[in-house]
């Protein structure tokens, strides 16, 4: 019994020593996430996944007060205060929280950076909250806003949801500046019209006048909004098509070798 004891433990203990350095090799859980890839986020963001052109969230918004560049700009820089502190919020508060109140605890952190932004328009640029009306309060209720926070920030650390916030944020900003451009040009003739009340007196002279006797006042309705939308839509869509195009590999041509039969003389 005495010398079948050692045999029974040696390799027990070698087992031991061998697996201890891979425990200690392995990396942590939170590498991974470390490791982001910030180029496939803002990708993502800006462009695959578009909150407005792919997803079509806030849409209410959007088509309501896109009139002007303005109104499009009073609005993105709302919206991006809003994502980059709810996102940097929950992802700060992501280990703390549990999950049967973790949609309410997200819509009140939400609702809070909402307050904030309109009491800073309310404080610098009034006349322009006067303009965006209900549509800044309604931020609360942006499902972009609360599917980015319930989505990436929850499950991320702080920094690549910042990075996701702000490149969501981005992508919602260009598609609100592109349709107001579109419909200030065509609604009104006009481009930069109204920037003092975002910029200040000094921007008064940014409007640029593109023609003053021809004007498609429908583009400056409800109608107009969604035509618009429609439109920038397709050619996103006209752009993908095309980059798919490009990116598939090309057959290459290949001669085909010459069969040659050689013919012998029956016997």
């Amino acid at each position: 019994m005495s010398t079948t004891a050692p045999s029974q433990t040696a390799p027990s203990q070698t087992t031991v020593s061998q697996t201890a350095p891979a425990l200690a090799s392995s990396p942590p859980a939170s590498s991974a996430v470390s490791q982001a890839n910030y180029g496939k986020i803002s990708a993502d963001g800006l462009w695959h996944n578009n909150p407005a052109l792919v997803q079509l969230l806030g849409l209410c918004p959007l088509l309501a007060v896109t009139g002007t560049v303005v109104n499009s700009l009073g609005l993105a820089a709302a919206t991006l205060l809003v994502l980059l502190g709810s996102s940097l919020s929950v992802s700060i508060i992501r280990n703390h929280v549990a999950s049967s109140v973790r949609l309410p605890a997200f819509v009140m952190i939400i609702a809070s950076f909402v307050t904030c932004a309109e009491l800073l328009m309310q404080a610098f640029t009034y006349e322009l909250y006067q303009i965006l009306g209900i549509f800044i309060p309604l931020i609360v209720t942006n499902c972009a806003i609360l599917g980015r926070a319930d989505a990436f920030a929850s499950k991320n650390p702080p920094l690549p949801a910042l990075v996701d916030a702000l490149m969501v944020g981005l992508g919602f900003a260009a598609v609100l500046v592109l349709l107001g451009a579109f419909r200030e040009i065509l609604g009104q003739g006009t481009l930069f019209s109204g920037m003092e009340l975002l910029f200040g007196p000094a921007a008064a002279q940014w409007q640029i006048t593109f023609f003053s006797d021809f004007q498609v006042l429908i583009l400056l309705l409800p109608p107009g909004a969604f035509f618009g939308m429609g439109l920038i839509i397709a050619l996103k869509n006209l752009i993908d098509q095309q980059l798919k195009q490009r990116a598939k590999p090309q057959p290459v041509a290949t001669e085909k070798a010459s069969r040659r039969v050689r013919l012998t003389p029956s016997a």
